[in-house]
């Protein structure tokens, strides 16, 4: 019996070489090095169960309160935060969410019509293009470019203005970038925001690892929270913040000219109107967590920053280690070589490490490769060493 598919999600089903490979040797209970891993609860973290257990018992996270933007108690906690980083954003402004997935879908339901077009950064993380396919939305990819003489990834912004054309609807951010580490810069935002105004186009700021920035760069990063230039959404969540991936709450904040914004906010309003997905024990435990979790976040940065020291150290001759300004990711530049799935299959199998090729995030040349700086130190130190001598 023959059933219709949607075009929309007509992507390809089959695993990739890399996933078939890791499937099979963990099947065969062989040795498997991940310097892949983005999840924090399985990177031997502790979560003290008096911070992050005790607050789901509270009996108010029994009441329904069914609030499109999420609970007052829970918004304003956001908004704490927001502050306590030096960013003035009312507790009105935000919405609450169940993920940065679902707050793209309300921003691309909100901005864009079928066939309405967002731009995306390259290098980046390979979401977007399903989160736009679903939501019947095309994107377009700007560049940002490393400059060797700077030391730092920056926005082509010539790109940005090629790709713009009339059915452009928003420009994407991702600051800290995964997997560059790089932040978009006051400058950047600057010529972002005129270019953006000229064509009445929308700002979405992605900024969920804002809260691990690497001392000693330079770098000034500004969230789009604060920006009323232009119509502006800042992204944020505990996936990251808190290290809470499992917990499932996130943010919108929203800032921009008032006429715009407050047209913006009512309709935003609607649309998580028709979700009321946010659960309230989550919502009621926010506070507490935003107060005291911070001691997972500080064991995370000191691994990151750790890590990102051995493989400084380690990198032989002929092997760039990219500057990071922040998040959980490290780029390696091998001089003259392809690292492609093919190569990663071969590390996976005769090394037993797991690692990411550039071109998994759209890295413009086939000589990069992603760390993830979350794995443990004596995991991440002996997978490095096997990659290297390689």
């Amino acid at each position: 019996m023959a059933c219709h598919f949607s075009r929309r999600t007509s992507w390809p089903t089959g695993e990739n070489r890399l996933s078939r490979a890791v499937e099979e040797r963990r099947a065969g209970g062989l040795e498997v090095l991940d310097l892949t891993e983005s999840n924090p609860t399985r990177a031997g973290f502790l979560y003290p169960p008096e911070i992050f257990s005790a607050p789901l018992s509270d009996p108010n996270g029994l009441i329904y309160s069914p609030l499109p933007q999420g609970l007052s108690t829970a918004r304003a906690a956001v908004s704490d935060d927001y502050r306590h980083r030096g960013c003035s954003v009312p507790p009105e402004n935000i919405f609450l969410t169940a993920s940065t997935s679902e707050a793209y879908t309300f921003l691309f339901r909100l901005l864009c019509d079928p066939g309405d077009k967002v731009l995306v950064p390259a290098p980046s993380y390979p979401l977007f293009s399903y989160l736009a396919d679903i939501n019947d939305v095309v994107t377009d990819h700007y560049a940002l470019r490393f400059e060797r003489d700077s030391g730092q990834w920056r926005i082509n912004l010539e790109s940005v203005e090629h790709a713009i054309d009339e059915r452009t609807r928003a420009v994407i951010l991702v600051s800290p970038n995964n997997p560059t580490g790089s932040c978009v810069k006051r400058g950047e935002l600057a010529s972002l925001n005129a270019l953006c105004a000229a064509h009445g186009i929308s700002i979405i700021s992605d900024e969920v690892f804002s809260e691990y920035l690497f001392p000693g760069c330079d770098n000034d990063p500004v969230s789009l929270a604060g920006n009323d230039a232009v119509l502006s959404f800042a992204l944020g969540g505990i996936s990251k913040t808190l290290a809470l991936p499992q917990m499932k709450l996130a943010w919108l904040a929203a800032n921009g000219p008032k006429d715009l914004l407050s047209g913006a906010l009512a309709r935003l309003e609607i649309l998580a109107d028709t979700y009321l997905s946010v659960n309230t024990p989550v919502q009621t435990a926010l506070p507490l967590w935003f107060q005291k979790g911070g001691v997972v976040r500080d064991q995370i940065r000191e691994r990151v920053q750790g890590n990102y020291q051995v493989l400084k150290r380690m990198a032989p001759f002929g092997v760039e280690v990219l500057p990071v300004e922040g998040g959980w990711s490290a780029v390696l530049r091998f001089s003259g070589a392809r690292i492609d799935e093919a190569w990663a299959v071969a590390l996976l199998e005769r090394a037993g490490v797991l690692v990411h090729p550039g071109f998994f995030f759209d890295f413009p040349t086939e000589d990069f490769l992603v760390l993830s700086l979350l794995p443990p130190p004596d995991v991440f130190s002996l997978g490095l060493g096997r990659i290297l001598e390689k």
